[in-house]
C-alpha cells in the first residue's frame, strides 16, 4: 500500500490572487546546472528546460552552458514541480515546504507564466479558496466542495496547456484549470470513487474532496490528482489517486477507467504520468501507474491503443516517473533506471550504469526522475544530475554518456573538498571534488585512512584525468575488502602527478 495522502491540513489562510509581471534582462550563465536535483525535464524546440531542486535552468548547447533563472524575480531558488511548454508559451510551478512540529510538508510555492519563450514572466500566487465549504454546480447538480484554503499539500505537480486553457494537477488542491492566462482559476469536478462516469445531466450525490477531515464530507481518492495531459485532439487525460480520467468535451463530462473497473485495466490506480505517443495511423496513452490502496494493485507502465477501453501493462514492481518518446520508442524514468521499448512494450531494454568516459564521472543512483527527447538525444534526470545518451543506428541506446553536474569550484586556497558531509554510506555516496591542473598529465591516485591513519580504501590509483577539469571521484563508504566503514572521521590523500600531496576530511555518520 502506498501512503498518498502525508498530514494534509487545511487552516484559515488565504492569499490574494495577483499576478506580478517582470522583464528579465537575462538569467545568469554558467557552465553548471542550477542543482544536482533534477526533478523536471522538458524538450522544445533547440532548448532543454530543466526544474531543479534550486530554480529554473535551461541549455540550447546539451547542456554545455546553462541559464538560470532562480536568481531573478519572479522566478525563485526553489524546488521546480512542474513545467509545461507549447510555442512560446511557457508555465512553471514551484514547490517549498512547510515545518510541522515532527514533520515536513510539501507547500505550492506559486505558478509563473511566459508568452515570450522566458524572456519575460508573470508570477501567480499558488490558487487557494477562501472559507471552508463551498458548492460547485455542475449541471444540474450543486456539488458539496471542500474548499482548499492553503498551499500546504497544495501542489502542482503537473500542467498542460490547451488551446485557450491551462490545466493543473494539484494533489490535494485538485484539478483546475484557467481560461484567462492564470488570472482566475475554477475547480473542475471529476467522478467519485463510487462512479465510473459523470455527466452534467446525470443526478449525483457525493463531495467534491479529497479529504474528509473534521467538516465530515465523502473523500475520494479520485479528487487527489498527479498528472494531466492534454492531447493532440484536445482530449483530457487526467491522473489521480483513483485512477484515469478522460474527457472529449473540455472536462465537462467524463469517464473514469481504474484498476477495478475493468478486465484489462491500469496496473495501479496511483497515476503519477500521463503522456500521448503518436504513431502512424494512431496513437497510444502511456501512464505511470503505481499501487494506491488496494492491495492488488501493483506499481509498473499501462497503455491503451484504443482510448482507454483496454490496457496493457509491464514493468510490473518498478516505480516509474515519467514517460517520453521518439517516434516509434518509448522511454520510462523508473527508480531503477531507464527502460526503452521499439516493440509497443512486448520487450524492454534497461540502460544500465551511467558512465560518461571523457569527464571521467559516473551517476551514483540508479534512480532517474524525468526524461525528455530532442531529436536523437535522450535526456535524464536525476537526483544526483542530468545526463543524456544518444539512441541511433551508429551509436546505440546507453552506450555513450554525457554527465552534467553542479559543484562549487575549488578555490587556489582551497584545493579539495569532500561532499556532503556528514556522509550515510547507506543513503548516498561522498564525492571528492578537486581541480587537475591545465598543464601536465594529470594522473591521479586518492586513498582513504581512517583516525588512526591506517589504509582503508584505495579509491584510484594512477588513473588519468583530462588537464585543466573539475572532477568528482565517488567513494560507497566500503573498504578495500568490501566491509562498510564504521562511523568516524576519515582522511584522504590526493596525490597528482608533479605536486604535493593534498589531503582532505571525510565524516560517516550511518
Amino acid at each position: 500500500m502506498f501512503n498518498l495522502f502525508i498530514g494534509c491540513a487545511f487552516y484559515g489562510i488565504s492569499e490574494a490572487q495577483v499576478a506580478r509581471s517582470y522583464r528579465l534582462s537575462t538569467g545568469s550563465l554558467t557552465f553548471l546546472l542550477p542543482s544536482n536535483s533534477v526533478n523536471e525535464l522538458v524538450a522544445s524546440g533547440d532548448t532543454i528546460w530543466a526544474g531543479t531542486s534550486r530554480g529554473l535552468g535551461i541549455t540550447a548547447t546539451a547542456g554545455t552552458t546553462w541559464e538560470h533563472f532562480g536568481s531573478v524575480p519572479p522566478l525563485k531558488a526553489s524546488s521546480v514541480a512542474s513545467i509545461a511548454v507549447r510555442g512560446p508559451i511557457v508555465w512553471v510551478a514551484h514547490a517549498t515546504s512547510t515545518d510541522a512540529g515532527d514533520e515536513s510538508l510539501p507547500t505550492g510555492d506559486g505558478l509563473f507564466r511566459s508568452t515570450d519563450g522566458g524572456s519575460t514572466w508573470t508570477a501567480f500566487p499558488q490558487p487557494v479558496d477562501v472559507g471552508t465549504v463551498d458548492s460547485t454546480e455542475y449541471g444540474v447538480n450543486w456539488i458539496a466542495t471542500l474548499n482548499i484554503t492553503t498551499a500546504v499539500n497544495n501542489i502542482t505537480y503537473d500542467i498542460a496547456i490547451g488551446p485557450g486553457t491551462v490545466w493543473t494537477a494539484n494533489y490535494a488542491g485538485m484539478l483546475r484549470k484557467s481560461v484567462d492566462s492564470g488570472a482566475t482559476w475554477t475547480r473542475v469536478v471529476l467522478p467519485p470513487d463510487s462512479r465510473d462516469s459523470i455527466r452534467p445531466t446525470d443526478s449525483l450525490d457525493f463531495d467534491l474532496a479529497p479529504t474528509g477531515g473534521r467538516l465530515g464530507l465523502r473523500q475520494n481518492l479520485n479528487h487527489r490528482v498527479f498528472s494531466v495531459l492534454v492531447a493532440s485532439d484536445s482530449s483530457v487525460w487526467v491522473g489521480t489517486a483513483g485512477g484515469i480520467n478522460r474527457s472529449t468535451d473540455g472536462g465537462k463530462s467524463w469517464r473514469r477507467f481504474s484498476h477495478q473497473n475493468q478486465a484489462r485495466s491500469i496496473s495501479g490506480n496511483f497515476v503519477v504520468a500521463i503522456r500521448e505517443q503518436l504513431k502512424p495511423g494512431g496513437r497510444t496513452i502511456w501512464a505511470a501507474t503505481v499501487n494506491a490502496e488496494s492491495p492488488d494493485e501493483t506499481r509498473g507502465i499501462s497503455w491503451t491503443d484504443n482510448e482507454g477501453a483496454t490496457w496493457q501493462t509491464a514493468l510490473l514492481g518498478e516505480f516509474a516517473h515519467n514517460i517520453a518518446f521518439k517516434d516509434s520508442i518509448a522511454y520510462i524514468a523508473t527508480d531503477n533506471g531507464l527502460y526503452r521499448t521499439s516493440d509497443g512494450g512486448d520487450s524492454w531494454l534497461r540502460s544500465g550504469a551511467v558512465v560518461d568516459n571523457i569527464a571521467h564521472q559516473r551517476l551514483a543512483m540508479t534512480e532517474v526522475i524525468t526524461v525528455a527527447v530532442h531529436g536523437d538525444t535522450v535526456w535524464i534526470g536525476t537526483p544526483d544530475g542530468a545526463a543524456w545518451t544518444l539512441d541511433t543506428p551508429s551509436s546505440s541506446f546507453g552506450s555513450i554518456w554525457r554527465i552534467m553536474r553542479t559543484a562549487i569550484s575549488v578555490a587556489p586556497s582551497v584545493e579539495t573538498y569532500a561532499y556532503p558531509l556528514p556522509f550515510s554510506p547507506d543513503d548516498e555516496v561522498v564525492r571528492i571534488h578537486y581541480a587537475i591542473p591545465s598543464t601536465g598529465v594529470g594522473n591521479v591516485t586518492i586513498r582513504i585512512y581512517d583516525f588512526a591513519m591506517l589504509p582503508v580504501r584505495t579509491l584510484v590509483a594512477g588513473v588519468q584525468r583530462n588537464p585543466g577539469t573539475q572532477v568528482d571521484e565517488i567513494w560507497d563508504g566500503t573498504t578495500d575488502d568490501g566491509r562498510r566503514a564504521s562511523n568516524g572521521v576519515y582522511f584522504y590523500r590526493l596525490e597528482l602527478d608533479g605536486g604535493e600531496p593534498v589531503w582532505g576530511k571525510i565524516l560517516v555518520l550511518q
